[in-house]
């Protein structure tokens, strides 16, 4: 049974389960329009319409977790992208719980879950200002628990297979809401993202190798070098540092081979 880690509901923190829903971040979202008071989750055995960054649709069968947490004016507005980096930081704090502190597991710019080169998971950020005035953020995270999809170029993989009986929903929905609960108090609102960084930085994987980045109808491509104070991944490219916004990465082997391929 799906339920709130202890930390998680000794700090008011609230969740609601159902079975099947459209998209956990839609439900939540409009939850928000009509009254919800926020610290809510939305969580769901499997999703109809899941929704992915740039509008790609998030493949989400029975077994996996599909979850996503309502925050009520979270920070200031300039302080709302930093919640995918608190979100990333709880969710690799979760997997390592399963799964055990192992080499390749870790976080890939923004806040993808990867383990040995494969994906495990998706986030999607999403906030608006409300009519009635306050700011509403949905932070929504899916992770291959029991199975994986095939995605064409993109390896993925799941926990059961890295970890046999470790694919447990429910337990890391519990390990994942205690961890949020905790990055987002460390965060402080936004006042504390010095420290948020600190720990993105150090289970992230690829720093110090090639990376490349699409940015839709151009290409970075470099060495990964840190993130900045507002997150921005910075590359060195033979121009100097660049500081990117957003963009679909590639790293170390997977970049590398990128580039064989375009020679």
């Amino acid at each position: 049974m799906i339920r709130l880690g202890p930390q998680a509901a000794a700090r008011g923190y609230r969740l609601d389960w159902l079975e099947t829903v459209g998209s956990t971040n839609t439900l939540a979202m409009d939850r928000a329009r009509a009254g919800e008071a926020g610290l809510l989750w939305t969580v769901a055995g499997q999703q109809t319409g899941g929704k992915g960054r740039a509008g790609r649709t998030f493949i989400s069968p029975p077994g996996n977790l599909y979850a996503t947490l309502l925050l009520l004016d979270p920070c200031a507005p300039q302080n709302t992208p930093e919640l995918g980096f608190v979100a990333g930081v709880a969710l690799a704090e979760a997997a390592n719980a399963l799964l055990g502190a192992r080499e390749g597991l870790g976080l890939k710019w923004p806040n993808d879950l990867l383990c040995d080169g494969a994906k495990l998971s998706g986030m999607l950020l999403e906030a608006t200002r409300l009519p009635s005035g306050p700011m509403a953020a949905v932070v929504g995270i899916g992770v291959n628990c029991r199975s994986h999809p095939e995605l064409p170029g993109y390896p993925t993989t799941d926990l059961d297979t890295i970890r046999p009986g470790a694919g447990d929903p429910a337990d890391l929905f519990a390990e994942l809401s205690d961890a949020m609960a905790r990055a987002l108090d460390l965060w402080a609102r936004g006042a504390n993202f010095a420290a948020i960084r600190e720990k993105w930085l150090a289970a992230c994987l690829g720093r110090g190798g090639p990376v490349r980045v699409a940015l839709g109808d151009r290409t970075i491509e470099g060495v990964f070098d840190t993130i900045d104070a507002h997150g921005r991944l910075i590359v060195l490219t033979p121009d100097g540092p660049t500081a990117i916004d957003a963009g679909d990465v590639l790293l170390g082997s997977a970049a590398q081979a990128s580039l064989r391929g375009k020679g």
